[in-house]
């Protein structure tokens, strides 16, 4: 009865912009299943896929709102008014909190991934733990969750099935759980600036994930690579990733499973512990910009000439004494050096300390200093501003100025 009911209101929506007038009628026959007619051939097919998809979401979102009426009902007074004042500050707090559930969207905005009836957003500190009623949504495609004191992720979140975006930036999340890996809709996945330390195999089964941002977690040092007689749970198994940030985490060596990424566009492995780089890293054929600046790197590697595609590489100049010189002299490629201010005050009864020393000593500051982020937008806007130059600076110095008010 339900369904018979939204196709009636589907056959009775307006026509979407650009149709010029024409959108196909719906009409349901005895034993319930529609049919489309007065359909142009070419669009008809596109149509019936929309129609479908907005169907399912909006059947699957009357089931989840029955499912929850029925749990409130097992509530006690005290507990069902503890509930509706979440509801009632997610739903008022414009920066904490999940959208109110909207009309049925209409044919032109049921893939749209921004439309924030299928989003949830949640910010602040005041947020220590997902809001209750979240768990009957399932029908949501986003999440945006940051600046929280959030620990963990929810045990139901493998029952968002049709999830593409999540972001969980910035917040206080010291392990992922292996459900992640069921969530195999999933195209985008932003970890960073939390307190991993490692980063579930499962998460290979999201096949179609291109997007996968961890940085800025202090004791990650690698990523799963293999499983025992379990393949398909590794990273190298998301061939359809173009971007990967790990940077400013602990790693000593480019992870295995990232130089399987057949096609990687852009990685991003600044502010770690390298020392060299693999002299198979033109198995990237897709790499476009490769960010290896604030590490311990005293050469680059000859196969990196190998990479037809490559147009950008950023490095940190300070210990660079060796490289190729098709790299920085190729003019297709916008060959980046950034050296640290070295404008130190000099005394004579400080000794002199090695270079090994003074890396242990930067390792230790790394260690206390609380990354936030804010040097990594300003590198990555900095880095973005000359893609677009034609002439390119030989060397950038960075300058630290301080200012009291």
């Amino acid at each position: 009865m339900e369904t018979r009911r939204l196709l009636g209101w589907m056959a009775l929506a307006p026509a979407p912009p650009g149709s010029c007038g024409r959108f196909p009628a719906v009409r349901v026959h005895q034993n319930g299943a529609p049919s489309l007619t007065n359909a142009s051939p070419r669009n008809s097919h596109k149509r019936l896929v929309l129609l479908s998809q907005m169907l399912f979401l909006r059947a699957r979102r009357i089931e989840q709102q029955w499912q929850y009426r029925l749990y409130c009902r097992t509530l006690s007074t005290q507990q069902r008014n503890l509930l509706n004042g979440c509801r009632q500050r997610a739903t008022h707090d414009t920066q904490a909190g999940a959208p109110p559930v909207g009309e049925a969207p209409q044919e032109d905005e049921v893939l749209s991934a921004g439309d924030d009836d299928l989003s949830f957003r949640l910010s602040g500190e005041q947020w220590k733990d997902f809001p209750k009623d979240l768990e009957w949504k399932t029908f949501l495609l986003e999440w945006h969750v940051s600046a929280t004191k959030i620990q963990k992720l929810p045990d139901y979140l493998a029952s968002f099935s049709l999830l593409r975006v999540l972001e969980l930036a910035k917040n206080k999340l010291t392990r992922l759980t292996a459900d992640i890996g069921k969530l195999h809709q999933l195209r985008q996945l932003n970890i960073s600036y939390n307190r991993l330390s490692c980063v579930p195999a499962q998460l290979g089964m999201c096949r179609k994930l291109e997007r996968l941002q961890v940085a800025g977690n202090r004791n990650l040092s690698e990523l799963p690579f293999e499983v025992a007689h379990v393949p398909a749970r590794c990273l190298s198994s998301l061939k359809r990733l173009a971007h990967l940030d790990i940077a400013e985490n602990r790693f000593a060596s480019i992870p295995v499973c990232a130089l399987r990424m057949s096609a990687l566009r852009l990685l991003d492995l600044s502010h770690n512990r390298l020392s060299d780089l693999p002299q198979d890293m033109d198995r990237l054929t897709e790499l476009v910009t490769l960010l290896v600046h604030k590490n311990r790197l005293s050469y680059l590697p000859d196969c990196l000439t190998n990479i037809a595609s490559l147009q950008m590489i950023v490095v940190s100049g300070d210990h660079l004494v060796c490289v190729p010189t098709k790299l920085c002299s190729n003019p297709s490629i916008k060959f980046i050096r950034l050296y640290d201010n070295q404008a130190k005050e000099k005394t004579t009864d400080v000794p002199r300390t090695t270079r090994r020393g003074r890396e242990d000593e930067d390792d230790e500051d790394d260690e206390d200093e609380p990354k936030d982020g804010r040097d990594k937008e300003f590198m990555d806007a900095y880095v973005s501003t000359l893609k677009d130059r034609e002439d390119m600076p030989f060397s950038t110095t960075k300058v630290t100025i301080s200012c009291l008010l």
